[in-house]
């Protein structure tokens, strides 16, 4: 991915021009500033200026034909730089732990208020609940911050400049793509965002159709099944390849344009598919360049995490492995890791493997006359084994 792409992704960077505001920091410089014009304007002067006199008299320097003049005193003003600064330094510290808008003191939407709501802590528990994807979870957070206090100022009748909330989601298949956009929508909904929060997802087949005129009333179909909430669509570069004369693709996308602009305030789409096909499709219609720039990488599993996530299937399920069972599944995995070639399906892999050794922990047991709890939980290194060469 280009470093153009990449620099669009969310960080814990804040736009503070897209709120006219500024960085904590360069405030600090205006009272700086200020400081050493005071120095020059009313060094000699007298401490005691009463506020109503407009034109000050002569000033009173102190000098030693002068007595009894007090020199002015900055010590105050140097405490209230002070304090400033540690405020500040504060403010960035909490800024750069990814709270913001987020933390547990952080003021509340009207949305957030309501008992009808998903709780927002919870929500943000269950996204770090998620195996790997550490850049997502942060590119997450920022979003939702950015959100959140556009819908706090709009709360506050102040000025709320347009922005997308729109998002590209690249990467190999199984990598959560599609459990992040369902917490999305769900988080979206907590602040206020969007009316309902529920994630309807799609991919060509569910747009496109194979007759003239049709595939516009089924994009609008599922458009109007999204409203407030989150439009998905997986592998959407298929609705860019042009595959013969009769390929309605392209009108499933400007059907989708249209949709998002007449929406614009209770709607969000995501679109979806791999890293570099993904880019020819965002630049494939001007209209997309201009409404999708937040770009979301996720990459592929490393060994030890698809290690985890088949853990927490077993977990969930469960079923427990013996240590050698354990130790086996951790060399499986990243010998898969390790190898993985362009067909890599990451946790769908991971579902795979799971499922079979299900099967075959089943197929062991099934005729003892005397299974007990144990035999119906216990998952041994063969069964791993043997599920691995199916």
């Amino acid at each position: 991915m280009s470093d153009k792409k990449k620099s669009k992704t969310y960080g814990t960077n804040i736009d503070f021009n897209a709120f006219n505001l500024r960085p904590a920091a360069s405030y600090l410089d205006d009272i700086k500033r200020l400081k050493d014009e005071l120095t020059v304007s009313l060094t000699g002067f007298g401490s005691t200026v009463k506020p109503e006199e407009k034109k000050p008299a002569a000033p009173k320097v102190s000098t030693p034909d002068r007595p009894g003049v007090e020199p002015v005193s900055f010590e105050p003003l140097q405490s209230s730089m002070d304090e400033a600064k540690k405020a500040a330094d504060e403010l960035l510290k909490e800024m750069e732990k990814g709270a913001g808008a987020l933390g547990p003191d952080a003021p509340k939407t009207e949305a957030e208020k309501s008992p009808e709501k998903p709780d927002l802590d919870k929500l943000l528990a269950e996204l770090d609940e998620l195996v790997g994807l550490e850049d997502i979870k942060k590119n997450v957070r920022s979003l939702i911050n950015l959100a959140k206090v556009r819908k706090l100022r709009e709360e506050h009748d102040l000025p709320t400049p347009a922005m997308s909330l729109h998002l590209v989601f690249m990467g190999n298949p199984g990598t959560g793509k599609t459990t992040v956009a369902r917490l999305i929508a769900q988080l979206y909904y907590a602040i206020g965002v969007l009316s309902k929060g529920q994630l309807i997802e799609v991919d060509r087949s569910g747009l496109v159709a194979g007759f003239v005129g049709q595939t516009a009333i089924k994009t609008d179909e599922a458009i109007k099944k999204a409203i407030g909430g989150v439009l998905f669509i997986d592998e959407a570069y298929s609705l860019a390849a042009n595959t013969g004369e009769n390929d309605f693709g392209r009108e499933a996308i400007e059907t989708v344009l249209k949709g998002m602009e007449d929406n614009r305030r209770d709607l969000v789409v995501i679109v979806a598919g791999y890293e570099e096909l993904m880019e020819r499709f965002i630049s494939s219609n001007p209209g997309l360049a201009s409404r999708f720039n937040r770009y979301f990488v996720f990459d592929d599993y490393t060994g030890a995490e698809l290690y985890q996530i088949f853990l927490s299937m077993c977990l969930k399920n469960s079923y427990k492995l013996t240590v050698e069972a354990q130790e086996y599944a951790k060399k499986l995995f990243a010998d898969l890791y390790e190898n993985r070639g362009p067909n890599f399906g990451n946790a769908r892999d991971v579902r795979n493997i799971f499922e079979n050794v299900i099967g075959v922990h089943a197929d062991r047991i099934a005729a003892d006359p005397d299974i007990d709890e144990r035999d119906l939980t216990v998952v041994f290194r063969e069964d791993i084994e043997n599920a691995a060469e199916l």
